[in-house]
Order: C-alpha cells, then sequence, then structure tokens
C-alpha cells in the first residue's frame, strides 16, 4: 500500500479507535498538519482534524487525485472528497515531508475547489 492510499485511508476510517491507530501509524508524535481550516499537532489533533472534516461531509469519501510525485522525503499529491464513484465537491493539493522512519512528519494542505 502506498503512502497515498495509507494517507487516503486515514481521512476515510470512521471508527475513532481505528482512526487513531491509522494516524499514530503514519505520522510521527510531533507531527504538524496545516490547511486553510486548521494548524494543530501531534496524533490527537490529526484525528480531530479528520473526524472535524467527515463531520462537515457526511457520507462523503476521500480519493486519490490524479498528481503525485516524490522526491528526497518530501512528497505532493491531489486528492478529492466526494459520493463515493462520483464528482468531487473538494478537491486539494497536500504536501508531505517525511521522517526517516518514512512516516509523516509535515503536512501542507491547500483546498483547490471548496463547495459553496
Amino acid at each position: 500500500m502506498t503512502l497515498i492510499d495509507r494517507y487516503i485511508d486515514c481521512w476515510n476510517q470512521t471508527d475513532p479507535e481505528a482512526r487513531a491507530k491509522a494516524v499514530a501509524e503514519l505520522w510521527t508524535e510531533d507531527a504538524t498538519y496545516t490547511d486553510p481550516l486548521a494548524d494543530v499537532t501531534g496524533h490527537a489533533g490529526i484525528a480531530a482534524v479528520i473526524e472535524a472534516a467527515q463531520g462537515m461531509f457526511p457520507g462523503l469519501v476521500f480519493s486519490p487525485g490524479e498528481v503525485y510525485d516524490a522526491h528526497h522525503h518530501i512528497a505532493r499529491f491531489t486528492w478529492h472528497l466526494g459520493p463515493e464513484g462520483g464528482e468531487p465537491v473538494a478537491v486539494g493539493f497536500d504536501v508531505v515531508e517525511l521522517a526517516e522512519d518514512g512516516r509523516i512528519r509535515k503536512v501542507l494542505g491547500f483546498l483547490d475547489k471548496v463547495p459553496s
């Protein structure tokens, strides 16, 4: 399973315990997540942002977008949020920095398309 697949799986995990476990496996303990709507540090903060996004968009799912590129300890990719198999209502672009152990140390997120 690729980094983007694991990342998207975290964002789609609705069970709080499973989500906490997935976040802990994918992110370092001191990881940061910053986008236009959130700026948090640590596993609990990241899990809370994911839960809040799911609450804002019930029934919608995240999926990988068309862009994925990586070099050194940095990756960038696009993602979609929408009904399963349907047209996305939101599209984003994330840049991630990886730690030596391959877990995510930092996410810088951008929202390219948002619902009105």
